[in-house]
């Protein structure tokens, strides 16, 4: 089985280079990992597959991942495993998200009935629009559809600066404001960490809608967030800096377990609200993150340890690993320590993957599904 390989999106070397590989499996659908950059000729992409008969599935994201590290142009194409299948869903916004996720439950039980048994439990891999309100409650919706008949990973596909763009794709369209439905491999179930220590003292989103905090403590949401990065780590917040100064002051949910959900902060509204990648529950306990001013080995030892505890040994193999764009912008250059780490920590043959808007897994084998900002994701694509 072939590994995932980089191409560029010149209509010759992608026919040539896809042509190839068609040949040797011809049953095979691919992913695709398309760089922002280079969005607009995607359509090269769709014409070649079509010319060669093969299905293609992917998503835009800002950026992508190799064994060089982070990747600017081209595309990441991803051979699926056999019994591998895909379904593009459209997402009416303002749709009840419990609509939306009985339209994907619907059309996943379809895809479950064409599983191979002999496969056992698949994944079910989502790439939605990063710009949709509402996925952590199409999430609980599903779950209480779907249960425990498949294991749960995703993340979002997007633009850098967080407007809406046509994200999702196959061989005939893109769309925006859609999600991309995978059936694969247990394998592919992804291991997912953030390594952010959870402060001590707590706050309150006292008033929300969807990802947008208009309440904390019952102060503005922004007037709070501002006192409290002033109050707890001296610095100084406005309007002017507030879109990069989120990503190193993060807030975080905290779960009934414990679990500590990062929500990256990343617009201020002219009503004072403050934009989240992923939902603010009503009245949810809030911590104020700083993350880590260095990345270490700890996030990326974590999730290697958890993917050989499944899995047993790494060398070799292929890993699928996505990378939040918001930690790749608070830590800068040095995030590329933590991707070199994932390489070398786990001897992979290859490490592909993409910076992402939000990322969607359990720390648990058989957890629910939820919605992270922040985090590190890897699973096992294949073997080499």
């Amino acid at each position: 089985m072939p590994s995932p390989w980089h191409s560029s999106l010149d209509p010759a070397q992608l026919a040539s280079s896809l042509q190839a590989w068609h040949a040797h499996h011809p049953d095979q659908r691919l992913l695709a990992l398309l760089a922002e950059a280079d969005r607009e000729q995607l359509p090269n992409l769709q014409t070649a597959c079509l010319h060669q008969g093969i299905e293609l599935a992917g998503g835009v994201f800002p950026r992508l991942i190799s064994n060089q590290g982070f990747v600017d142009h081209g595309v990441m194409l991803l051979p699926c495993p056999g019994g591998s299948q895909s379904a593009l869903l459209r997402i009416h916004t303002g749709q009840d998200p419990a609509q939306t996720a009985q339209h994907m439950s619907e059309r996943i039980t379809q895809m479950l009935a064409a599983w191979p048994t002999d496969q056992g439990k698949p994944t079910l891999f989502m790439i939605f629009d990063g710009m949709l309100p509402d996925i952590a409650s199409i999430l609980d919706a599903l779950y209480l559809q779907l249960a425990d008949q498949v294991f749960y990973g995703g993340v979002n596909a997007g633009s850098a600066q967080f407007q809406p763009i046509p994200c999702l794709f196959d061989q005939y369209q893109s769309m925006m404001h859609g999600v991309l439905c995978l059936l694969l491999p247990a394998t592919a179930n992804p291991v997912i960490n953030h390594g952010y220590p959870a402060p001590e003292h707590t706050l309150t989103a006292t008033a929300t809608v969807g990802n947008r905090i208009f309440q904390i403590d019952w102060r503005p949401a922004f007037d709070a967030y501002q006192h409290i990065v002033k109050q707890q780590f001296g610095a100084e917040l406005n309007r002017e800096n507030f879109y990069t100064f989120g990503v190193h002051f993060p807030l975080g949910i905290m779960l009934a377990n414990q679990q500590l959900l990062i929500r990256v902060p990343v617009a201020l509204e002219d009503d004072g609200s403050v934009f989240c990648v992923g939902e603010v529950p009503e009245n949810a306990v809030l911590m104020m993150v700083q993350a880590p001013t260095v990345p270490g080995d700890d996030c990326v030892q974590q999730v290697l340890g958890t993917l050989q505890q499944r899995h047993g040994s790494l060398e070799g193999k292929n890993l699928l690993s996505f990378y939040c764009a918001g930690r790749s912008q608070h830590f800068g250059p040095a995030a590329l320590e933590e991707i070199h780490g994932l390489i070398r920590h786990s001897q992979a043959a290859s490490v592909t993957g993409a910076l992402t808007l939000g990322e969607i897994g359990s720390p648990h084998e058989w957890g629910y599904p939820l919605f992270h900002n922040a985090c590190i994701t890897a699973s096992v694509w294949m073997d080499a």
